[in-house]
């Protein structure tokens, strides 16, 4: 009865998504950071990694896994994926030939930390000085349905996106704070906070995925002491920065011999490693299946 009621209410959702979803996977749309997700079957438990974002998927569902938790995540719900972190994820598509379909919406700091700001959001409170989970499963209620269809139906219209688009997300991560799971989201702009500080590390390593490792640069990003790092890092992604690091890479490799056709040693090479036949082995263990494999795949 709860399943129906939640699809009932998601499909006008699946009907403003359907012309967006032109084919399988990650779709951009007219706004930049927002894309609609298709996915026509369904897809086996794998590594995965998205970056910070809210995901919505009005039909189908995902099972997401990070360390020893499970989240579920489908019509009746969306995630908050605060931090790139790595995890296994498994996807199902919407039954009787009908496919997987959501929206993800990048979170920009800068507009949250606006938000947070204008909303007076106390940030001494004893929530706020907690590290929080980096993923989090929320009901998708119907004030954030609302704000989901107001940004859909926005899409459709290339001058509406223009004047309004920005305005849509905005509505959209003003909802999320106000919703059961918004101490994610407000220690990513707390200036003070270990998980806003991590985020920092994050994006530089996001950015400089390709060169040699320093540590020592990561933690001054954290503005942390290297101790402080390695501790505040494995809270929050599960993993020390070389582990981080390496899955990273090869996240970016299965990407690129997915998307780009690129040869296994060109792909080897841009996402850092110096040697291909290091790389094949660690792709293989991570993945279960060589790099070629994947290439002819």
């Amino acid at each position: 009865m709860l399943l129906t009621r939640h699809l009932d209410a998601n499909a006008p959702l699946v009907a403003l998504i359907e012309p967006l979803a032109t084919r399988d996977g990650f779709v951009p749309t007219l706004l930049p950071g927002v894309q609609v997700l298709r996915v026509g079957c369904d897809v086996a438990r794998g590594p995965q990694i998205y970056e910070p974002s809210l995901m919505i998927i009005v039909q189908g569902s995902k099972l997401a896994y990070l360390g020893v938790r499970t989240l579920e995540y489908g019509a009746g719900h969306y995630l908050i994926q605060a931090l790139a972190v790595p995890f296994e994820c498994e996807t199902f598509a919407g039954g009787d030939g009908a496919p997987l379909l959501g929206i993800s919406v990048a979170i920009d700091r800068g507009m949250l930390g606006e938000l947070v700001l204008a909303m007076g959001i106390n940030h001494d409170s004893p929530a706020a000085a907690q590290t929080p989970e980096s993923m989090a499963s929320v009901v998708l209620d119907d004030t954030m349905r609302g704000c989901v269809e107001r940004l859909l139906r926005c899409l459709q219209d290339p001058l509406e996106c223009r004047v309004m688009g920005e305005a849509r997300v905005r509505e959209l991560l003003f909802a999320a704070l106000r919703g059961p799971q918004s101490e994610v989201l407000r220690a990513l702009v707390e200036q003070q906070g270990h998980f806003s500080r991590i985020a920092a590390s994050l994006g530089h390593l996001h950015a400089h995925y390709t060169e040699p490792l320093n540590v020592e640069t990561l933690a001054s990003c954290a503005n942390m002491s290297l101790s402080t790092f390695h501790e505040h890092f494995k809270r929050v992604t599960l993993l020390s920065p070389v582990q981080y690091l390496k899955r990273l890479r090869l996240l970016k490799a299965q990407q690129l011999l997915l998307a780009d056709g690129l040869g296994v040693a060109q792909v080897a090479h841009r996402v850092g490693y110096q040697s291909s036949s290091q790389f094949s082995r660690e792709y293989k263990r991570y993945f279960e299946r060589s790099p070629g494999d994947e290439r002819a795949a």
